[in-house]
This record gives C-alpha cells, structure tokens and sequence, in this order.
C-alpha cells in the first residue's frame, strides 16, 4: 500500500509544483522587463504626460448680453443727438448659435451733422488641446488680431537705451539724423512708427484704409487747429494700452471716400479667455469736418474699461 500511496502523492505534487514554475518565470520576466527600460525613455515620458493632466480653463464660462453690456450713459455719450426713447439705443444683436461662445450688437446713430456707429463684439475661447489652456489659445488669437492691425510691439526699454547710447557715440549720427530728417520732411514727414502713416496715406489714396497718428494728418489747416496732438502724435497713434484688462491695442484709422470721411477707432482687450472688441467709427459728408481723435479714442476707452466690470466668473 505505501508504494501507491507514494505514487498518488506524487501526482498531487506535480501541478503544485507546475503552478509555482510558473510563476516564478512571470515574475522573472517581469523583472527583466523591469530592469531593461531606460530611465527617462519612453514609459517615463508617458507616465509624465498622462492623459488625466490637462491645462487649467480660462477664468469665464459664459458672456454678458452684449445688447444690454452697456449702460443708458455710455451710449448717449458715445452717440450723441438722440432723444430719451430712441429706439437707436436698444442696438440690434448680432446673429449668434451659442451666446455662451459668442454675442454682439451694433448701433447707429443719425443726425445732421453726422452718423456714429458703435459696434462690440464678445468672444469667449476654448481650446480643444488639453496641452493649451484656454488662456494661451485666447493670448494666440489676440496677438494675431494685434498683427492683422499692425499694432507696433511695446518697446524694450532696455534695447532703447543701447540705441540711444549707440547713436551718441557715432561721430556721424547727429548729420545721418538731420539728412533723415530733412530728406523725409520733403516727402511728407517721417512718422513716429517707422513710417506708417506714409503707408497709410497711399492706402488713402487708393480707396483703402489710411492710418493717421492726429486728425487730418496731411491737412495744414487741421493740424494747427489741434495743438495737442501736433505736440505728441504718439498720444493718438495706434498702440497697445498697458491699464486696460490682461492686453489691449487701439487702433485709429482716417478714411477718405467720395461720399464723405470717417474716422474708426478699434479697441481690442483680452481678459482671460475672453476677448472684446469695439467698433467706433464717426461719418461725416463734409470732408473738411474731420472726426477728431481725442474725443473718440477716450470715448472708446472708456467703454472698454466699463465692460470689463461686465465680465462675469
């Protein structure tokens, strides 16, 4: 009996023993498996990027109704020559799928010395890349508005300085600035950024858009009337506006048609993922009636600054 009883054991031992093979060669290839990969290789880089970790969404997930974002006051000055019930003031709302993403309304207003158009724009930005928050994707297309405009970037104080210093040491950069100076006074002035409002006035020329740093830039008559900006043109030209939201520009262009002349003000600003753009534009049928600047940018400034307290978490 002991023999059989030996030889029934033994069958019983062995798929113990196969089991237990088995998993020592799984741990064993494990540990090799384990031991082969490099650190900082191709796991380490998918466990650093795992899916579960996105870019933060912006500060907004909704927008404020663009038709009622600004006030009774704001409006009446801005489009002056209306009456208390004018219907003008209610403004007619953009077509818009998702006024949540997107809203707008636009109002116009006329009297006999001429038309003001008002006109905003809001837009709210989501980036669909979980490696791009909200706010870098609202940042890019805010630049690229800015460059569509040819906005001049902030200048470096910096690099300034090294120029200043640089033109002051050469012998001859106080006759190389005086032969500029004359040479392009001949042609028209020379403007405060690089030469635009030259550009400007060839586009006017041609029926398109002209830039213009001070009202009735080329206009001898006009320009002495307006001491203020004849004494800095940087003050009205196109530029980016440091005390408005997270970034701003505004932009100032004088358009010259056979119908008439208008001068339109743009103040683009961004606030997180959203970003708002005005639309000011002032129209007159007399053409030596031209639309000041001053009172028109600081108009428009001042709605930027009154909508972004509209701006709602």
């Amino acid at each position: 009996m002991q023999p059989a009883q030996r030889t029934a054991r033994g069958r019983r031992a062995t798929p113990a023993a196969a089991l237990l093979i088995a998993v020592l060669a799984a741990a064993g290839l494990s540990g090799c498996t384990g031991s082969g990969s490099k650190p900082g290789g191709d796991d380490s880089a998918s466990d650093d990027s795992g899916t579960s970790v996105s870019a933060e969404p912006g500060r907004y997930n909704s927008l404020p109704e663009a038709c009622g974002a600004v006030s009774a006051k704001t409006l009446r000055k801005l489009l002056p020559g209306g009456t208390q019930d004018d219907k003008a003031y209610d403004g007619q709302a953009t077509v818009t799928y998702d006024i949540d993403r997107r809203d707008g309304c636009r109002w116009k207003l006329a009297t006999p010395s001429g038309t003001r158009y008002l006109t905003l724009d809001f837009e709210r930005v989501v980036s669909y890349d979980p490696s791009v928050s909200d706010d870098d994707r609202a940042l890019e297309l805010y630049e690229k508005k800015a460059a569509a405009a040819d906005i001049p970037d902030a200048p470096a104080s910096p690099s300034a300085g090294a120029s200043d210093d640089d033109a002051s040491s050469s012998p001859d950069a106080g006759a190389s600035a005086s032969a500029e100076s004359s040479g392009s006074s001949g042609k028209g002035g020379a403007s405060p950024d690089g030469g635009r409002s030259g550009a400007g006035s060839e586009k006017g020329n041609t029926g398109d858009k002209g830039r213009t740093s001070s009202p009735g830039a080329g206009d001898d008559e006009s320009s002495s009337s307006d001491g203020s900006a004849s004494e800095n043109p940087d003050a009205t030209a196109p530029r980016r506006l440091d005390d408005l939201a997270d970034d701003a520009f505004l932009d100032d262009q004088l358009i010259t048609k056979d119908s008439g002349i208008h001068r339109d003000i743009t103040v683009v600003f961004r606030s997180s993922n959203v970003i708002a753009t005005i639309e000011y534009d002032e129209w007159s049928t007399n053409k030596k009636d031209i639309p000041e600047s001053e009172e028109l940018q600081a108009n428009a400034e001042d709605l930027a600054q009154e909508l972004t307290g509209r701006l709602t978490e």
